[in-house]
This record gives C-alpha cells, structure tokens and sequence, in this order.
C-alpha cells in the first residue's frame, strides 16, 4: 500500500508541476505578447550647428527625437549649462548621456592620468546638466584605448577597474546622474554576467549600466540568438540600466572563420522586437543611435527602428 501510495503522490506531484510550468510558459508568453508600459525615446547625434538652446531644441524636433547627447561642454558657465537643461525639461528632451571616451586603465600614466581626468569632469558636466548618465568604457591594457590586448579580461584588469571606478565617482560624489561603462567585446563588461559582477564590486549608488547589447555580440550563438541576450540583459540589469545605444550587426556568412560587423540598424540580425519590447517596460530609458556617418543614415535607422517598434504596438516620443 505505502509503495502504491508514493507512487501515486509521485504521479500527482509531477502532474502538478507541469501544470505549474505550464502556466508559467503561459504566463511568459502572455507578458511578450502585453501592451508596452513607456513610450520610446529615440535620439541621436547632431550634425547641423547651434549657437543657443532654442536652436538646438529646433534641430532635434525637426529630427524627430525625445532624446539627446550632451550639447555644451565641461568648460561651459553654469549659466549656459542651466539653460541647455531648461530647455531640455521645457521640450520633454531627455539629455541622455555625456561622453567620457578615454583610457583610465592605460599603462601609460600619462595617457591614464588625462584619462582620469576627463572621467572626472565628464561626470561633473553630467551631474551639472541632470543628464541620465556619464558613459566610458573601462578600458585597455594595449596601445590601442578601445582595443583587445591579452590582460584585458583578467582578475587583476577586474580588480585596476572596480578601483578606478571607485576613484571617479567617489572623487565627483554625483547626486543627479551615474556614471556607467558600456560594454565592449573584449573587455569588461563583456556579458550580462560580468556587468553584475561589475555593480557588486564596484558598490556605489552612483554607479549604474549603459546597454549597448550589440556588443555583447560575439558569436554566431548568440548572433542568432540575440532576442535570448537581450532579455536576460533586461532581467539581470533592468533597474539599473540609464542609457541604451541602437546599433546592428551582420555575420560575414563568405568565410568559415566568424566575423561580425557593425552596421546600421535593419541592415543586421539584431532582434530589435526584443530589444524595444523590453525597453519599453523597462522604464524612461532614452535609445540612442550612433557611429553613422550622416543625418540622412541615422533618419534611415531611425525609419527602421519605429517602424519595428509599430509593428509590435509601441508608441514612440
């Protein structure tokens, strides 16, 4: 009897919890499928010129964007600063990133030193002009700021970075804005993973993530599987995540070794359903597009990248 009962308990227990997993896929497919909490907030560079806050509002609605980079200057009055952030607030633009690109980590003290430097005033300017974060990368070893070098991903690199960054926010002590390190292929942050690392080690409220999920693209794994990436991003990062930049990727398909390289946004495989489902019940977080080389390129991304969103039944800003 006690066999035929454990058997039967056995069979039940196991029943209920395929029921359980059955309404958990159910429920998950059910939350991406849900209507978007936040509209998106697209932005991207500005090439025409600007000699006051009105005009630089001017352009960036002519362009179509919520959101922008940094206008001014570290060197910049306060007086300009206040202004530019007036009239960001007044237009519902969101300033959503100031610009620290440098190498803090350099082996070169000299280059190092500048770079700190630069970290510091950036965050300043940040802090100044209430703009969503302060953005670098952490850096390299090798000659090159943003380049691969073999001590790039290593323990004591993890350890140089969580001091350095430490050093930076701890020296500017921001009370309006982060400063945040987006991730680069080979070096830290280079996975979800290693970017919570990074939060639990570097352990200051200040500190926070710019996503940039294209490059954590770094196989042909997770090339075609980039809606996986980019969702477990939003789920180990989500509340911390200030800034995002919209990019594309294409795998060279000619040759056995994998090549992957960036282009412009609809020209890749990047899942951008998955990246604006999940951004925008993230939170107000600005999208912004980079590295092309023209207004006419980044209207055409910008073109994609709604009508993607559209398409799944987001709104944009």
């Amino acid at each position: 009897m006690e066999s035929k009962s454990l058997t039967r308990r056995s069979i039940l227990k196991g029943a209920a919890a395929a029921a359980a997993l059955s309404m958990t896929r159910i429920s998950a497919q059910t939350a991406s499928t849900g209507p978007a909490k936040y509209p998106i907030r697209l932005g991207g560079p500005v090439f025409d010129t600007y000699e006051s806050p009105e005009q630089w509002i001017s352009i960036l609605k002519g362009l179509g964007y919520s959101a922008a980079y940094c206008p001014v200057k570290a060197h910049e009055s306060d007086d300009v600063v206040k202004d530019y952030a007036r009239a960001a607030k007044e237009a519902n633009i969101v300033i959503a990133e100031v610009g620290a690109w440098s190498n803090p980590i350099s082996k070169d003290e000299k280059q190092r030193k500048a770079a700190l430097d630069k970290c510091r005033k950036q965050l300043e300017l940040a802090d100044r002009i209430g703009a969503n974060c302060c953005v670098n990368i952490s850096g390299s070893r090798g000659d090159q700021w943003a380049g691969p070098h073999r001590d790039n991903l290593t323990q004591e690199t993890f350890d140089m970075i969580v001091e350095v960054t430490r050093s930076i926010i701890d020296h500017v002590q921001p009370t309006r804005t982060y400063f945040t390190l987006e991730a680069m292929p080979w070096s830290y942050p280079d996975s979800p993973d290693a970017y919570v690392r990074l939060l639990k080690a570097i352990d200051r409220k200040r500190f926070a993530v710019h996503l940039d999920p294209m490059n954590f693209i770094t196989s042909p794994r997770v090339y075609y599987r980039s809606g996986d990436m980019i969702r477990e991003c939003f789920a180990k990062l989500g509340p911390h995540i200030r800034s995002c930049h919209a990019k594309d990727i294409q795998l060279n398909s000619k040759v056995y070794t994998p090549q992957l390289t960036e282009v412009r946004p609809g020209l890749g495989e990047m899942d951008y359903t998955a990246f604006l489902t999940e951004l925008s019940r993230a939170g107000d977080i600005p999208l912004m597009m980079e590295h092309l080389p023209d207004n006419e390129e980044y209207q055409l991304a910008a073109k994609h990248i709604r009508s993607v969103g559209k398409s799944c039944g987001h709104t944009f800003l």
